[in-house]
């Protein structure tokens, strides 16, 4: 079973977030989490999040056990680059490359378990307007009968006084 997540837009080099990745390749996702926790890099904090958040998608919806998962492959591809400008001598201008990049890592089983489908979660029935609107009819008329078997008028609430602060 292969439980995948992706990392989209990320504003750092594909270059320097490659770096960490080759540290955890092949790795078990705890023996990995744990070495990224003591990577002095900032591309260790993202990545961090990533593979913390494919571990989640493998527990939660395919119900695998988090000490049986390793990292089958990660990956640090080239994204959007943010073309910036710099004045420089004599009313030049130089460029400045803001990169990013995506990350994709795929999470596999160490051991087998045979576990190829999804959990089902059952949802309810979606509530329709027009029932509620029947219910709230309903509702209304029972509430007008025991106003009229009581005998006694529910007074109308009085107008809001308007209160004007005196000029001076």
């Amino acid at each position: 079973m292969e439980v995948k997540a992706s990392l989209n837009h990320l504003r750092m080099s594909a270059q320097k977030v490659r770096l960490v990745i080759d540290v955890v390749r092949r790795m078990p996702v705890e023996a990995a989490l744990d070495q990224l926790k003591f990577i002095n890099k900032k591309a260790a904090i993202p990545v961090r999040k990533l593979i913390k958040s494919a571990i989640a998608n493998a527990v939660n919806t395919y119900d695998l056990d988090k000490s049986n998962l390793l990292i089958k492959e990660i990956k640090a591809d080239e994204g959007v680059t943010l073309k910036r400008w710099m004045p420089r001598a004599h009313g030049r201008a130089s460029a400045i490359r803001k990169r990013g990049c995506h990350v994709h890592v795929t999470l596999a089983e160490i051991k087998d378990s045979g576990k190829k489908e999804k959990k089902v979660v059952k949802t309810e029935e979606p509530v329709k307007l027009e029932k509620l609107v029947k219910e709230g009819e309903k509702a209304a008329k029972v509430a007008g009968k025991m106003d009229k078997d009581k005998t006694k008028q529910v007074a109308a609430p009085e107008k809001a006084k308007m209160f004007r602060r005196k000029a001076g």
